[in-house]
Parts: C-alpha cells; sequence; structure tokens
C-alpha cells in the first residue's frame, strides 16, 4: 500500500480528459497533474524540445513523491515514453492510440484518426497502424486548431463548429464509422464533433478510460495502491506559473 499520489502530466489542459477516468476509477488515489500551458501544444515541437519539456514535468512530479506517473498527451507518449521508463524506476503509463478498437469493431470498414502531427510519427502509432490498418482504411488527419481552442476554453463556440467540421466531415462522407480521438484535449471536443456527425452512425472512441483501466492494473501489480479510505488530495503544477494552475484547479473542479 501506498498513499503518495499519482502524477499525471501533459502539455496543457487536455490531460485533465485522463485526470477525470483516473479520479472516477480510483477514487481514493491522490492525484498530481502538470499542465506544461507554457509551451502547449506540443504537436509542431521537434523531439528535442518535447522531451526537455517532460523531463522537466516528471523532476517536478517526483519532487512531489509520485509513485506512478501517467504521460496524460499521446504527442509525449510518442517522443518520451521510452526514455522515461529506462530512466526512472517507478512505472509510467503512456497513451495508446485507440486504433485496435476501432478497427475491430468498424462496420464500414473506414475508421478516422484525429492527432498531431508528432504523434502519427511516433513508433507506438505507426506500430498499431501497420498492425490494424490492413483490416480497414484509416484517415489521419491533424486536428490543426483544436489544441487552442481547448486551452482558450472555446470547444462549443462557433469557430470551434467550423473548425472541427472542416477535419471531421471528409471522414464521414469517406465512410468512417469510428473516430479516434488521438490527443487528450480532443475529448473535450466531443460534443462539437458529435454535432457534427449528428445523427450519423459514427462512434466517437476515447482512450482514457482503458488508460485508467492500465493505471490501476499497474498500482496492483506493483502493490503502489493508496489505503482503503484514504482520503484522496488534488494537487496542480505548472510550468506557466500560478495563474495557469488556478486555470488547470477549475477545469478540473468543472468536470464530472
Amino acid at each position: 500500500m501506498n498513499n503518495s499520489a499519482i502524477g499525471v502530466f501533459d502539455s496543457g489542459m487536455g490531460g485533465l480528459s485522463v485526470w477525470r477516468e483516473l479520479r472516477r476509477q480510483l477514487p481514493e488515489e491522490s492525484l498530481i497533474y502538470y499542465g506544461d500551458g507554457k509551451n502547449c501544444p506540443y504537436g509542431n515541437r521537434s523531439a528535442e524540445e518535447i522531451l526537455t519539456f517532460v523531463e522537466e514535468a516528471v523532476e517536478a512530479l517526483l519532487a512531489r513523491g509520485a509513485k506512478m506517473i501517467v504521460v496524460a498527451c499521446n504527442t509525449a507518449t510518442a517522443v518520451a515514453i521510452d526514455t522515461l521508463r529506462s530512466r526512472y524506476p517507478i512505472p509510467f503509463v503512456g497513451m495508446e492510440p485507440a486504433v485496435k478498437p476501432a478497427a475491430l469493431t468498424s462496420q464500414s470498414g473506414v475508421i478516422g484518426v484525429l492527432a498531431t502531427k508528432a504523434s502519427f510519427g511516433g513508433a507506438l502509432y505507426l506500430a498499431n497502424e501497420a498492425r490494424y490498418g490492413s483490416q480497414v482504411q484509416i484517415i489521419r488527419a491533424v486536428g490543426e486548431g483544436f489544441v487552442e481552442l481547448v486551452e482558450c476554453g472555446e470547444e462549443r463556440s462557433p469557430e470551434a463548429l467550423q473548425t472541427v467540421r472542416a477535419v471531421v466531415e471528409p471522414m464521414i462522407e469517406a465512410g468512417a464509422d469510428r473516430i479516434v480521438l488521438g490527443c487528450t484535449h480532443y475529448p473535450f471536443l466531443t460534443d462539437t464533433i458529435a454535432e457534427v456527425v449528428g445523427d450519423r452512425a459514427v462512434e466517437i472512441i476515447d482512450p482514457a478510460p482503458a488508460v485508467a483501466r492500465r493505471a490501476e492494473w499497474l498500482l496492483d501489480q506493483n502493490n503502489l495502491r493508496a489505503e482503503s479510505g484514504n482520503v484522496a488530495r488534488y494537487e496542480f503544477l505548472s510550468a506557466a506559473g500560478e495563474e495557469y494552475e488556478a486555470m488547470l484547479a477549475a477545469r478540473a473542479n468543472s468536470l464530472k
């Protein structure tokens, strides 16, 4: 048993979509969330820059006593997860693109994947696409502007609807009946994506619940579960300073 907190890291606010699932599935676990904010978005950054940002976040979380770290950022996972696992002695959970469930459940044989440029170039995504791409047609699309909309709290704005429609509508017109959210910011746009989908038979797949289940499994495997009855505490950190930390806390408190 271990009552230390689980660390959760993202380039900004997007990883709160994973934080929410961790809180739901592991209510007795304390969580320390580090949202970079200062260097967001990561999607078009170089691998060297991203690795530097990730290591700064990990060091900050370890300084707070994190017993496990969830890299709640697809781009950071793609660039840094192997390095982190080789460098630090605690368990790390990364974001795995949900290509498998989309490919295995698609009725049309066409799936859409929304992600960042860096995520699409990552070994984990490419391995998943190679493994399951023979079963379906995969349509890739970078969610240009999606992260910025979420960071500004504008995910239900007319601009968001226009931005999302421009990216998602071609996928649906091409026959996609599954849309994979390959960036942790994108689940905050689920309602807007659903508005674009309308009454068409398209399922939106968010990998956050599966990531939380993986974290739970690793806690058990490493005997790191919090004690029964532990009162969870939640803390928010950011490279962008106290104002951004307060914004993270406010956004987190608004999540159901």
